[in-house]
């Protein structure tokens, strides 16, 4: 599944308040009094090692005075005795690594941080996932592997593997597609000597080598390695030849797009095409593995578009071509303006000790201001403000009230402004596909997190803003243009599949447009999800895609507290569980919530920059090796979120600006992109960090604390 990586601490202001489903839950229901008990930990569920976060260092080219921090991979740490709450029984045990999907649940001890919600006047504030969800299992994105079966008799057509989704069976067949309905694909291509890119990229980035930092142009990078004009001329020939319209080639000949029907499509890729029932929609998909000709074999690395796997997307929102402003979310009341300015004694409402905790505990904050996070991550008394940099965000849609929205948020905070330029990227759809479910408003609250924490942290740097017009239909198309025209120098990126077993045809273009970035000193940078290693979510152990790829920082989140003099109290691993408070004054047992992403990569062996670094612990807990995840993190837990500024549409039918906390690891990216912007500013472009991250010493991270630390809310 693709998501938006994103979540709200939010009531809205028009719902009743909504409760569990147990039988506690429905007695404190008409009862009227219900309170939520959240235990957050950096070791509960994180599955990965040595919390670190960046400091000032010269290896870095970073000024010593001027700290850098954002956090690395989480360490699980020892159970504390003290805390119960409810998990897998293998959670708290390092080693077990264990993948089965129905493993039950024990209530044992483990180390965990509090949060409680709270009721007010028959209005519960709630976290709602805002990050939108598309089905992202095996072979279910219409991006197609190339693959010749070795015994196969010389043949004019070379099939596509995992051509057919999961979900496209005969069970699930409701009839033919329409034969004239229109249909629009890429077709990718690789890039020639494609070990000779990768061993460039990675010496330009390897802090070792004598080529690091010595970046190729877009130029030279396309003249190296850019697919040569008579490969894309095969390709559109083909296409054409088959009465499909040619649209677009980028300038690096990365892929062919094209539009036609699926009359078009049937015969030109030799299948046929039927509609299925799947998740209460009617999706068409090729009934059997696609080809391509034969003499095209060495230049096709995939396909995307042939199937309506982006159609599974989790909302509920309708269709709606107009977009007016997002329904109105609002924090809830009373909250801190910094770290335990007030505590559960402010509170009209009795509340009992939680289990392992003691009263009084500080309220939640109401959302961290720029000012409190520059302060917590060592710029509080920086001049580094990110001028002469560029930052690209990458979402879909584009709101219509974000530079109005941007300037008066800035405004209220003394701060200049900046005009934001945005960008659709050519070579992506136009025209929404028939039936396609859209969330345009959902994406509009996403555009606006991330273009307000980048422009808090480095409020001088240009923000080029690309959105896909298409759901996530074309996110690749986007990369691939901001990589492709060196629009930036940072890309952050908050959206991600809820697992990386996808086709590998979806997989390596876009590790190609990743490796062009890192050959020309492009640092993109993606949130690692809000499910930690998916267990709970998915049933199995996984990373998030594309956070796992050797060539993307994947930034990961924490739970921050901000003290009154813009300084950080506490910061720990974002992981979050919940419990109810009975009617009867107890508590019941603690559930997972959710938390910052990461673990270790199916598909990915360690990279050379993770080998030799202490992180066999992250391993054993996994029960593999390969690419650990995350790379780095930054605050990104929605009950320390940041407050943003948004037009919205509230109950009574008013469209107006409104503020309100906001948080997830689409969060965390866009403030660790605008560290970085400070960064480059000071001593230069920096492109794909990692390797300069894992090659620092110790001095250059902060070790996250691994503390007790609860809030009110």
């Amino acid at each position: 599944m693709a998501r938006r990586h994103h979540r709200r601490g939010w009531a809205r202001p028009d719902s009743p308040a909504r409760r569990g489903v147990d039988g506690d839950c429905r007695r404190l229901r008409r009862g009227g009094q219900h309170l939520r008990h959240q235990l957050a930990s950096a070791q509960d569920r994180a599955r990965h090692a040595g919390s670190r976060d960046v400091a000032g260092d010269a290896r870095f080219g970073w000024p010593s005075a001027h700290h850098i921090r954002g956090v690395r991979r989480h360490r699980r740490g020892q159970p504390d005795s003290s805390v119960p709450c409810r998990r897998r029984a293998d959670d708290c045990q390092r080693g077990s690594g264990r993948d089965e999907p129905n493993r039950p649940l024990d209530l044992e001890p483990c180390r965990a941080t509090v949060f409680v919600s709270r009721q007010t006047e028959g209005v519960e504030e709630r976290i709602l996932r805002r990050r939108t969800q598309v089905l992202g299992i095996a072979a279910s994105v219409a991006l197609l592997c190339l693959a010749l079966p070795a015994s196969a008799a010389p043949s004019t057509k070379a099939t596509l593997a995992g051509s057919v989704p999961s979900w496209a069976k005969s069970a699930n067949f409701k009839g033919s597609a329409a034969g004239t309905d229109s249909i629009g694909f890429r077709v990718y291509l690789g890039w020639q000597n494609s070990s000779q890119a990768e061993a460039t990229a990675k010496a330009v980035s390897d802090p070792k080598s004598a080529s690091y930092r010595h970046f190729l142009t877009s130029q030279q990078f396309r003249q190296q390695f850019a697919p040569s004009q008579a490969q894309v001329g095969a390709v559109a020939n083909w296409l054409r030849s088959a009465g499909f319209s040619v649209v677009y080639t980028p300038m690096n000949n990365h892929y062919v797009s094209a539009e036609g029907t699926v009359d078009q499509a049937a015969a030109a890729f030799g299948t046929t095409f039927g509609m299925y029932a799947v998740s209460g929609l009617t999706l068409r998909s090729p009934s059997s593995n696609v080809s391509v000709p034969s003499s095209l074999a060495g230049t096709v690395s995939g396909v995307v578009g042939l199937d309506d796997s982006a159609q599974l997307v989790f909302n509920n929102k309708a269709n709606d071509p107009t977009a007016p402003p997002s329904a109105a979310f609002v924090s809830a009341h009373p909250c801190s303006s910094y770290w335990n300015e007030f505590d559960t004694t402010s509170l009209s409402v009795p509340i009992t000790n939680p289990p392992g905790y003691t009263l009084p505990l500080p309220l939640a904050p109401c959302g961290y201001l720029p000012s409190q996070i520059r302060g917590a991550y060592g710029f509080g008394s920086s001049s580094l403000n990110g001028a002469g940099q560029t930052v690209a965000i990458i979402d879909a849609y584009a709101s219509p009230t974000i530079q109005t929205d941007l300037d008066q948020w800035s405004a209220i905070r003394n701060m200049a402004s900046t005009n934001i330029t945005q960008v659709v990227a050519p070579g992506t759809y136009h025209h929404p596909e028939k039936g396609q479910k859209q969330d345009p408003q959902g994406w509009y609250g996403e555009e606006t997190l991330d273009v307000e924490s980048v422009h808090g942290m480095a409020p001088a740097a240009h923000i080029v803003y690309v959105g896909a017009p298409n759901n996530f239909q074309d996110l690749d198309a986007a990369l691939n243009h901001v990589v492709d025209r060196h629009l930036a120098s940072i890309v952050t990126n908050s959206y991600g599949f809820l697992t990386e077993l996808l086709p590998p045809g979806y997989v390596k273009p876009y590790n190609d447009t990743f490796i062009q970035g890192a050959a020309t000193g492009i640092g993109i940078y993606f949130s690692s999800g809000d499910n930690n290693d998916e267990s709970a979510t998915i049933g199995y152990i996984t990373t998030d895609w594309p956070a796992s790829s050797p060539w993307v920082t994947a930034v990961g989140g924490t739970s921050l507290g901000v003290g009154a003099s813009n300084n950080r109290v506490v910061e720990t691993g974002w992981g979050t569980y919940t419990a109810s408070l009975h009617a009867d004054g107890t508590w019941g047992g603690a559930s997972w919530l959710y938390g910052a992403g990461g673990g270790v990569s199916r598909i990915f062996p360690e990279p050379w920059y993770q080998t030799g670094t202490d992180i066999s612990g992250v391993f054993a807990a996994q029960g593999r090796t390969g690419r650990a995840v995350p790379d780095i993190a930054a605050f990104g837990d929605p009950n320390t979120g940041y407050l943003v500024g948004q037009t919205q549409t509230f109950p009574d039918g008013t469209v107006k600006y409104s503020e309100y906390r906001l948080g997830g690891t689409s969060l965390s990216s866009p403030i660790m992109a605008g560290i970085m912007a400070l960064a480059d500013q000071a001593n230069g472009v920096h492109g794909f960090a990692n390797p300069a991250f894992y090659a620092a010493g110790p001095g250059a991270f902060y070790d996250v604390d691994h503390v007790y630390a609860a809030v009110v809310r």
